[in-house]
């Protein structure tokens, strides 16, 4: 009995583990400056960081639960595991304040299977921030009391990030997501057309000029509609003859 119990578990191990181990930032430690550097190494669980081949990787802030995470800035939005370990970047100080503990990482590396993998870093603090926090946001950053524990590492067997559910206007941070393009159907059915959204309220029109916009770029789940094609086994048609054959035989001089 034991023996089939511990192999019903361990038929679920490639699931339930991560792949990557943050080294840094350390966990709880003030980060100087406003350039992120991040070191990482495979725990030595499946998925293995060799099984991986890219991966995106996101500054967040925030709660640890998934509809508690926002994030803050991309670090590497198209990273090859094949180049090495770390990745770097520069942010703005003002797109957050400097709470103790506020910031983490978000990695989400896909294989050459397609499973995704979502790993977290430990908490941070960034001093040099000095922008501020909605009050939703610094809530879910408070009631953890300063504590270094990131959120829980997640392993999906396809790749659906919950981002690209998430509403595009609802999104934060400089990379927004946006659901899979839709495929024309092969027949239109419909006798008149209906909107695919409900309409949306406006309670007042811009009098002067807008921000600029804060998003550096907009990923587009990756297409799965694919095509096949099959050989054309038909025997080919037999050369024209009578009038055809005379007209056509007039150029072969």
């Amino acid at each position: 009995m034991e023996l089939r119990l511990l192999a019903y578990f361990l038929a679920f191990v490639p699931f339930a583990l991560a792949d990557v181990s943050f080294t840094s930032p350390a966990a709880g430690a003030p980060v100087a400056g406003l350039t992120i550097t991040t070191d990482w190494t495979d725990d030595g669980t499946s998925p293995l960081i060799s099984d991986l081949k890219t991966y995106e990787l996101f500054l967040c802030t925030g709660g640890n639960s998934p509809d508690e995470i926002v994030q803050v800035a991309p670090i590497e939005a198209a990273g090859d595991f094949a180049t090495g370990n770390t990745a770097s970047a520069a942010i703005a100080a003002t797109l957050g304040g400097n709470l103790p503990n506020a910031y983490f990482l978000r990695m989400i590396s896909t294989a050459a299977n397609g499973q995704q993998v979502t790993s977290y870093s430990s908490r941070f603090t960034l001093p040099s921030m000095t922008g501020t926090f909605p009050a939703a946001i610094a809530a879910n950053i408070e009631k953890y009391n300063g504590a270094a524990a990131g959120p829980a590492n997640q392993v999906a067997a396809g790749g659906v990030d919950a981002s690209y559910a998430l509403a595009y206007t609802l999104q934060t941070g400089l990379t927004k997501y946006a659901p899979m393009q839709k495929v024309p159907p092969t027949q239109i059915t419909m006798k008149s057309p209906t909107p695919q959204y409900p309409t949306s309220s406006i309670a007042s029109f811009y009098k002067t000029y807008a921000s600029i916009p804060t998003q550096v770029q907009t990923v587009t789940m990756t297409q799965t509609f694919s095509v096949s094609s099959i050989e054309n086994t038909a025997s080919a048609a037999a050369m024209p003859s009578d009038d055809m054959a005379k007209f056509l035989a007039r150029w072969k001089d």
